[in-house]
């Protein structure tokens, strides 16, 4: 019994975590939901593999959200609010191609994988970007949603 109690209390010591949370201190997770219908006009690009697209309706996200298709009817969505600064008026990053950059700062994000492109090696804390959900529902249409 005693052997039991002292597996069990190692067992605990190693499975807790000083920082147990990931989350961003500069963004908040806003619930939404947004369909993208792939018909029209401002989302046809969307049909191509490796293509982006900034979606700025102020419904979407914080600052708006950045949809890529990364393989054949397959999306990542990715907050536009640059995630190393609280919303103000120079953090909507700007999309060229697959690169989101954030005004403020010169910060550079990958919009196929989210990750930040040029860290800067200083030891501080850096954050990618906030991922939303987004499902094909397979009539041309995708569905973002957090």
């Amino acid at each position: 019994m005693k052997q039991i109690c002292i597996f069990i209390i190692i067992l605990s010591m190693f499975s807790c975590e000083k920082n147990a949370t990931n989350r961003n201190p500069y963004l908040q997770e806003i619930g939404f939901r947004f369909d993208i219908n792939l018909n029209l006009p401002l989302y046809n690009s969307l049909t191509n593999p490796g293509s982006s697209v900034f979606i700025g309706n102020a419904s979407v996200g914080t600052r708006g959200a950045f949809v890529t298709q990364t393989n054949i009817n397959v999306f990542r969505v990715f907050e536009a609010s640059c995630p190393n600064h609280a919303p103000n008026n120079c953090s909507t990053m700007q999309l060229s191609s697959n690169i989101a950059t954030c005004p403020c700062d010169d910060y550079e994000y990958s919009t196929i994988t989210g990750q930040m492109l040029n860290r800067p090696d200083d030891g501080a804390r850096y954050y990618d970007m906030l991922e939303y959900r987004a499902s094909y529902n397979g009539s041309n249409a995708v569905v973002i949603s957090n």
